[in-house]
């Protein structure tokens, strides 16, 4: 009898979700959590979004980025212009992207099928998917230094714990201990929904520049400005500083590349569309800010400790002020955690659910990316140097670029905002094109992705040389958003996709008298699908649906 449980644990009909009652999902290829947005889940305000920003400026992978700048050779009067231009470019980015999901209240996965043909869409949530995981690790690792401090500090022989592993695994007994600590203890924070986790958000707004705040007084009280910022001078020079400039700035915009094409996954949520215009304002302020402190605090550091402390917990690992150690680690840590559920399980979770509809709803995308991203990837190997760390950023913008490029492009010139949400959910609708792949984006994706391999490969192994080539790797994203908007927009001006334009925006909210119908029975479309016999063999609403609005 346990041996036949053992054998139906592993069917997959044993973890094929209930059926439910959904918008749009007549055809298979979506659940509740991919459905529309309705007007009662649509809560954040202009409040919620600077919370969100706020809180998000004050992570890890922030400070890290600029402090590895002063590691790479650049001066703080250097690193602090190219922080700011690389994030009010990607401000500007996130608030196009951003507008697309307010307006149309469905998730990244859904709406990138109407610029990309509903089977080439999936290309690029499988390649989000991969980047959401990496960042998870990272985010994952970062947290577990935090831990390490927090240990460190209440009982100090845990640095004196033996490593049994050796010197190449990058990573030590105690390290190893913590991450796995820290991966359990961020494991419950999964289950929190998105329209309910601006509460976690205003959590980290608070505590966390209380923090920031403490460490830069801390770092001018020990070394004056006049005796560390301001002393602190580029290592490099010519055109090798130009091309580490732009490299720097392109690392700067990878951070929240990938945010920058699934913000839709948040904006959804929005009150209305207004309410995330405020993003280009906050955005370079708050990170340039925080990115300052970073700057700061890693030039004090150099002056007390003789070496560039790139990452903060290094910095915090040689203090001697056991309280103070233990307070900045825990802020760090829940900063990191609200940073690794927002940016990268919600948006692996959103789009696991678009691959597999029948067996994966958010919820179940998390604990797969926790499991796969958390422990396949192996973190402590990419930010084992600041080099690495800057290689990691740049290399996956190759692809981030051109997403949103494309994205941008389609949405507001070539289709200008007219677009068919209840389409989206049809693999034989409108957006199917040629056989469900848009030749155009095609085009633009291997105009733009193709020059740029050579330099990814060189930055995974340097002894293959490219000569000059490199250096449009240097700006591969910039280069990547340009000019795939421009092949992209000229092949659709040419080549017209009839068949896709609407005369106006067909939007979810057309279809309100269906959704009336079955509202009262309908969970959070974020929420995890309940078991029950109240799904099963109940007629899909898609069918009502393309009535009213084809009709």
């Amino acid at each position: 009898m346990p041996q036949q449980a053992l054998v139906d644990f592993f069917k997959p009909s044993k973890w094929a979700l209930d059926r439910e009652e959904t918008t749009f999902a007549n055809y298979g290829w979506s659940n509740k959590d991919m459905d529309p947005v309705p007007p009662r889940l649509r809560t954040w305000t202009t409040w919620n979004y600077i919370s969100y920003w706020v809180s998000d400026a004050t992570n890890l992978a922030v400070w890290e980025l600029a402090s590895s700048m002063l590691a790479v050779g650049l001066s703080w009067r250097q690193a602090l212009p190219c922080i700011a231009a690389a994030y009010a470019i990607i401000s500007v980015v996130m608030v196009l992207t951003g507008t697309i999901g307010a307006r149309l209240h469905v998730a990244f996965p859904v709406l990138n099928r109407s610029s990309f043909g509903f089977w080439f869409s999936y290309f690029t949530v499988f390649s989000r998917v991969l980047l959401s995981m990496f960042w998870f690790g990272i985010q994952t690792y970062n947290g577990s230094q935090c831990v390490y401090q927090m240990l460190k500090a209440i009982w100090p022989s845990i640095a004196n714990m033996p490593n049994r592993l050796p010197v190449s695994a990058n990573i030590t007994s105690s390290g190893l201990m913590c991450y796995f600590l820290y991966w359990l203890i961020q494991l419950p924070f999964l289950f929190v929904t998105p329209h309910k986790i601006r509460w976690l958000f205003f959590a980290k707004g608070v505590l966390t520049p209380i923090a920031w705040l403490a460490m830069i007084i801390w770092a001018f009280v020990k070394v004056p400005a006049s005796e560390g910022l301001f002393s602190q001078h580029a290592t490099i020079e010519g055109s090798y500083f130009s091309w580490t400039w732009l490299s720097a700035m392109n690392s700067a915009l990878g951070i929240y590349a990938s945010l920058s094409v699934n913000i839709p996954d948040f904006t959804r949520y929005a009150k209305n569309e207004q309410a995330q215009y405020v993003q280009p304002f906050i955005i370079p302020v708050v990170f340039t800010l925080c990115s300052f402190v970073g700057i700061a605090v890693t030039s004090a550091g150099i002056q007390l400790y003789g070496e560039v402390l790139w990452d903060p917990l290094l910095l915090i690992d040689r203090w001697d002020n056991r309280a103070a150690a233990f307070f900045a680690s825990f802020v760090f840590a829940l900063t990191t955690i609200g940073t690794n559920i927002s940016a990268n399980s919600l948006g692996a979770g959103n789009d696991m659910t678009a691959l597999c509809p029948k067996y994966i709803n958010i919820r179940r995308g998390q604990i797969l990316c926790a499991i796969i991203g958390g422990w396949a990837l192996c973190p402590w190997e990419i930010l084992a140097n600041a080099t690495g760390f800057l290689s990691f950023m740049d290399g996956y913008t190759i692809f981030l670029g051109p997403f949103a490029g494309i994205m941008v492009t389609d949405f507001y010139l070539v289709h200008k905002s007219h677009v068919d949400v209840p389409a989206m959910y049809d693999p034989l609708g409108r957006y199917r094109y040629t056989g469900g792949f848009n030749w155009r984006a095609v085009l633009a994706m291997m105009v733009t992705v193709g020059p740029t391999l050579p330099g990814l490969i060189n930055s995974i192994n340097p002894s293959i040389k490219i000569g000059y080539a490199t250096h449009l790797f240097d700006i591969a994203w910039m280069y990547g958003f340009v000019v795939a908007s421009l092949v992209y927009y000229v092949a659709s001006y040419l080549f017209p996709a009839h068949d896709t334009y609407v005369d106006g925006l067909i939007s979810a909210d057309d279809v309100l008298p269906v959704d009336k119908h079955y509202e009262k029975d309908r969970n959070s479309p974020t929420e995890t699908v309940q078991s029950g016999a109240e799904g099963e063999d109940k007629k899909s609403a898609i069918g009502e649906t393309t009535g009213v609005i084809y009709a």
